[in-house]
């Protein structure tokens, strides 16, 4: 199945705008000790964690955010070291498992602005996209179908295509589109916005603002 691909905007952001809500802010001010919480007005919820968080070391602050969001998935040992390694290194794009990548990522980002750039400052890219199909598809557009079309119209030198080249061509499922691919929304009737890190995908990588993209879709 071809589609037709055009590009309407990549921007590069350093925050994924709602990943954390209020109630995050409120669990994570009693995760830091910080008094009366509820007493605090709604707008002011995110300046009153990162004062919160800035009364304890970047590592120990490190720490109390991903257990609060991965220690369902991750043990004492590797929470331990992962907020050592935060402080040096851009754990959302070097940690192996690259389904945690997105959630790394908004911790990450919390703590930069938290301690004003004591933690490396991450990025993510956004792209704004209408996909057409050039025939009947009746299946939903998933983070495989766009990753397998978008391969026509990215550089042969971008991450995802130097990793995992076998897979964008394949007919098989690309079980790691999930990963690589944090959010897809459609905001229209054929228009989607995806995000991604930065580390994935950038500006650079994108070769057209127009393409055919071929999605080796097997009911074919």
């Amino acid at each position: 199945m071809e589609f037709k691909i055009t590009i309407n905007k990549v921007s590069t952001v350093n925050e994924i705008t709602n990943y954390w809500n209020n109630e995050d802010y409120k669990k994570l001010l009693e995760m830091f000790e910080f008094p009366e919480v509820e007493t605090i007005q709604p707008e002011n919820l995110k300046e009153m964690l990162f004062m919160a968080i800035t009364d304890f070391e970047p590592n120990t602050a490190a720490n109390k955010l991903l257990t609060y969001k991965l220690s369902d998935q991750l043990g004492v040992g590797q929470i331990d070291q992962i907020s050592n390694d935060m402080l040096v290194d851009k754990m959302c794009e070097e940690c192996p498992e690259i389904e945690l990548h997105y959630i790394l990522f908004n911790i990450n980002q919390l703590l930069f602005k938290a301690y004003n750039g004591k933690f490396p400052n991450a990025k993510a890219t956004l792209v704004d996209f209408t996909i057409t199909a050039k025939g009947v598809f009746e299946n939903e557009i998933t983070k495989d179908v766009v990753l397998k079309s978008f391969s026509n119209g990215i550089s042969d030198t971008c991450v995802i295509k130097r990793l995992f080249d076998d897979q964008l061509i394949s007919e098989a499922p690309f079980e790691q589109a999930e990963s690589i691919l944090w959010e897809l929304n459609k905001t229209g009737d054929k228009q989607f916005t995806l995000i991604t890190s930065e580390y994935w995908l950038n500006k650079e990588d994108m070769l057209a603002a127009e393409f055919t993209g071929e999605y080796p879709d097997v009911s074919e």
